[in-house]
């Protein structure tokens, strides 16, 4: 039996131009008005033309992502291509939200906009770091890291992506100190990320309370199909359990790795990574070299995952 899981990336994945090919369809086009009004500014305008410094700061890159994964999870549906399942890496996780009725798209894209700039707030720039770590067991990486945040370095395991990588976040200071002990103690490769904040880290919890108050202020319905949360990497459909684990969530690891091997417990047989892009693709194949995973970032990715699924 066919099961289909929809997944959304994060905040990484975005480019200049994303989402624009796809929007010429009418349907789709609609989109792209609707994130504008929500917003009351030109956040189609950033997405087509740039600059990719703009487009890349978390209160712009967020709404943005949000968009053209919604965008696509609704083409796919008007093909009569439904999910069993979604989840979303990160900022991902509302996308899925939106995907699975938990969210209007003009919450949603609010609401992550508003994340955004309470993330950015939370710490200054230049204050955090965020760094991916290579080739090494978790359990080991987390020794190392909560040996140097007792030092009052504060560094921890932000994202646990797939085998032998794993994202850690925290202070400038932690982070600098973490890369070069993890090599020492035999991480094959400490690589800093080219992000504003250090993300999934306890430097957020500041963000997580305006977050608290911005989703009290959302209508959350139930999910018409459960989604996979980060926090715990386990099916969700309560509409309450769903923004206290979002809240967690801002400064809790992103359980992927836990989260893909979920949704193939629960049957799931294709994946579709819906957003620009192919990050979650390759982690997917990662967990499990057997996946079949279709990245869908345009028209022709669209019209191939379509002919592909007559055959389900």
């Amino acid at each position: 039996m066919t099961k289909i899981a929809f997944l959304f990336p994060g905040q990484g994945s975005q480019t200049v131009g994303m989402g624009v090919e796809l929007s010429k369809n009418e349907e789709s086009s609609a989109f792209f008005k609707e994130a504008d009004e929500a917003l009351s500014f030109q956040l189609s305008d950033l997405m087509e033309n740039g600059p990719q410094e703009k487009l890349t700061l978390t209160y712009n890159a967020q709404p943005a992502l949000l968009t053209v994964g919604a965008m696509i999870a609704d083409r796919l549906k008007a093909e009569g291509i439904q999910p069993n399942y979604t989840a979303g890496h990160s900022l991902g996780e509302y996308t899925a939200l939106v995907a699975a009725g938990v969210l209007s798209f003009k919450d949603g894209v609010s609401v992550v906009h508003k994340r955004g700039l309470y993330m950015n707030d939370a710490v200054p720039a230049g204050e955090g770091a965020m760094a991916a770590i290579l080739g090494m067991d978790g359990d080991q990486l987390k020794a190392v890291t909560d040996a140097i945040s007792e030092s009052g370095a504060v560094v921890q395991p932000a994202n646990l992506n797939c085998p032998g990588q794993i994202v850690i976040s925290g202070t400038k200071d932690g982070v600098e100190k973490a890369c070069v002990q993890l090599k020492e103690a035999g991480a094959k490769r400490a690589i800093p990320l080219d992000v504003s904040g250090p993300f999934h880290s306890s430097l957020m919890k500041p963000a997580a309370e305006k977050l608290s108050a911005a989703l009290d202020e959302i209508d959350m319905k139930e999910a018409a199909v459960p989604v996979i949360a980060n926090v715990n990497a386990e099916a969700v459909v309560n509409p309450e359990k769903i923004k206290e684990l979002l809240v967690e969530q801002l400064y809790s690891p992103v359980l992927w790795e836990d989260s893909v091997r979920k949704l193939l417990d629960l049957g799931v047989t294709h994946f579709i990574e819906c957003g620009p892009g192919k990050v979650l693709s390759g982690l997917v194949k990662k967990i499990d070299r057997s996946a079949t995973i279709f990245p869908v970032y345009d028209e022709n990715t669209l019209a191939a995952v379509i002919e592909a699924s007559k055959g389900w």
